[in-house]
């Protein structure tokens, strides 16, 4: 597909509608409209996916995208590295155009609509990576996250990457992980670019 197209744009390779793409406003008019801040693309998710492209030669066999939106992260793991993703967010409106994004980058993901406290050890403990782009941008979101981290470290989820835009409640969650259990906080650019963040690390290995 060619990225001069007016109704798709190119993020981190990836093939992106706008929303005057006739398939995101069909999707609408079916009334499907998120209501968790799901259809906006934040660009933690492209920070997420650098910082990813550029530390890693080896990717998963499985990864959980928490709270993915139109699940950018998720599906550029399919996408690049042939991972079996569950594409995971607590408001099913968004799953229609989670679909459509994967399928304009033909790939598949796998649409879970559940709360984080929902991801249990079991499931966690058979993911290779747990990834999250912008997820805890209320207080009331720095327990479940945190919470789930500590079930994924606990029960063998070998990598966890969780970017942010350094929202306070993150840097909240971010101090008990890294007091209780360890791993990194990175400051991560985007070449040039005014896309910045930083990235929870957790090696769990």
């Amino acid at each position: 597909m060619a990225t001069s197209n007016p109704i798709v744009k190119t993020i981190a390779g990836l093939h992106v509608p706008y929303a005057r793409h006739p398939r995101v406003r069909a999707i609408k008019r079916q009334g499907h409209h998120p209501i968790i801040h799901g259809t906006k693309l934040w660009n933690s998710s492209g920070v997420l996916i650098d910082y990813i492209a550029s530390t890693t030669p080896l990717g998963p066999q499985s990864v959980i995208d928490a709270g993915c939106g139109w699940g950018l992260a998720g599906i550029w793991c399919a996408k690049t590295f042939g991972s079996a993703v569950a594409s995971v967010d607590a408001d099913a409106s968004v799953m229609p155009y989670l679909e459509l994004v994967a399928e304009l980058n033909d790939v598949e993901v796998t649409p879970v609509v559940a709360r984080f406290e929902q991801l249990d050890a079991g499931l966690l403990g058979a993911t290779d990576w747990l990834i999250a782009a912008d997820v805890c941008f209320w207080e009331e979101l720095v327990a479940p996250v945190t919470s789930m981290i500590e079930r994924a470290i606990e029960s063998g989820t070998k990598r966890i990457m969780i970017s942010d835009p350094r929202r306070e409640p993150f840097f909240t969650m971010a101090d008990t992980i890294l007091s209780d259990f360890g791993g990194e906080l990175v400051e991560w650019r985007v070449g040039t670019s005014r896309q910045s963040g930083v990235i929870l690390v957790i090696e769990n290995t």
